[in-house]
């Protein structure tokens, strides 16, 4: 029997001492070494077998805080974990205790193909993989054909089209062997809800930018800029998603999604739920009141739909736990689930040719705080973002 985890770590802005990656934002070589020190930890603790990684600046700063989580691992474990002399060795709850070193594992690197100088830096991301990859990764950010969507009035008129030719971040799809299953494994970071607004020409900066001047309106319509390029990313990785899927591929999405799992972004990504019965639903072409779809009809539309659907891991954590209390970030007096994990029906109990299935679900969100309360100020130095893994186990 074949388990592994699977885990998303939003790192919160990872680059190396004294490079300014926004605009007067730098860290410190204290600082430095803080956030070093806090991201081996949680390597450590989640000891994940697949773990993708967002806000990555750079590789090498990455590959330094693995290294350091497997010295303090190996540490541990020469530590805890008894040799071959002790008769008791081969016990279970040692095998469960042992950390493993990542030294024989794939990190893949998507760099961030907005990425500018310093002040202007744009991240990527990150899979990290113990069981290394089937080929090689593949990066999916500057689109071959711009995606053109339509766009109508009420009324049928035309209304032009709003177009997206490169995602504000990578999405990196990567194969990966577990066992006698290899799945595909994307990892994303979705555009967030920070508000785009258009600096005129000649000028220095976005009018809506200047708080002295507050605009309201304006600002309102740079987070509906910000919610379309989100809302088009989601519709790119889906459609990369539904092509693994078709060819009959199982399937997990993780990352930053930006969005609750209700969000329409997330069921962008998820795909839609089927109807409880297609036969009360008039035909798409009804000729008259009953001209309803049949029972093998409904039963088609059922399995198409179902095929292609992704369940979140938080989700079925829940219903199998009857916790609700899940949350990955904190703002503004808000705690929600941004960061999720998505699963093919492949992974689903209740699908009867499933590969396998969700043992548990796991959050590590102890260090977030809420920036609005007085007495815990925000830590810049930690994630903004709690780590989530899902432990999976594949049927023989």
């Amino acid at each position: 029997m074949t388990r592994f985890t699977i885990a998303s770590f939003n790192v919160k802005n990872l680059i190396g001492a004294e490079k300014e990656y926004y605009q007067y934002m730098v860290y410190t070589p204290e600082e430095y070494a803080w956030k070093q020190d806090w991201m081996a930890d949680q390597i450590l603790t989640l000891d994940a077998d697949i773990v993708g990684f967002q806000e990555i600046f750079e590789e090498s700063a990455l590959r330094d805080v693995i290294k350091e989580a497997d010295n303090r691992g190996i540490t541990i474990n020469e530590a805890t974990i008894p040799d071959k002399s002790k008769r008791y060795h081969k016990r279970a709850i040692f095998r469960k205790l042992a950390y493993r070193p990542y030294s024989d594992a794939a990190l893949a690197f998507a760099p961030n193909v907005n990425d500018g100088d310093a002040g202007h830096r744009r991240p990527g991301l990150a899979i990290l993989s113990r069981f290394g990859f089937v080929g090689t990764p593949e990066i999916i950010q500057d689109l071959d054909k711009p995606l053109n969507i339509p766009l109508q009035e009420l009324g049928g008129g035309d209304a032009g089209y709003y177009t997206v030719t490169r995602l504000s971040r990578p999405i990196m799809k990567a194969r990966i062997p577990v066992g006698d299953t290899v799945v595909t494994v994307f990892n994303c970071h979705l555009k967030s809800k920070l508000g785009e607004f258009i600096t005129p020409e000649g000028a220095d900066f976005a009018p809506e930018a200047d708080l002295t001047r507050y605009d309201p309106v304006g600002r309102a319509m740079g987070a509906l800029r910000a919610g379309l390029r989100r809302m088009a990313e989601a519709w790119v990785l889906r459609a990369a998603i539904v092509a693994e899927i078709d060819n009959g591929r199982p399937v997990m999405v993780l990352g930053d999604f930006n969005d609750g799992e209700h969000a329409v972004s997330s069921e962008i990504i998820s795909g839609e739920r089927p109807f409880k019965n297609y036969s009360w639903m008039l035909r798409h072409n009804a000729a008259h009141a009953n001209d309803r779809y049949s029972r093998e009809e409904n039963l088609a539309i059922t399995e198409e739909i179902d095929a292609r659907a992704l369940h979140s891991a938080e989700k079925l954590f829940v219903r199998k736990s009857l916790r609700d209390m899940v949350y990955t970030s904190a703002f503004g007096g808000v705690y929600e689930s941004i960061d999720q994990i998505y699963m093919s029906r492949h992974f689903h109990p209740d699908f009867d040719a499933r590969l396998g299935e969700m043992e548990y679900f796991s959050v590590f969100n102890d260090h977030l705080t809420d920036g609005s309360h007085a007495e815990a100020p925000y830590n810049k130095l930690a994630s903004d973002h709690g780590q989530i893994m899902a432990h999976i186990r594949l049927r023989d």
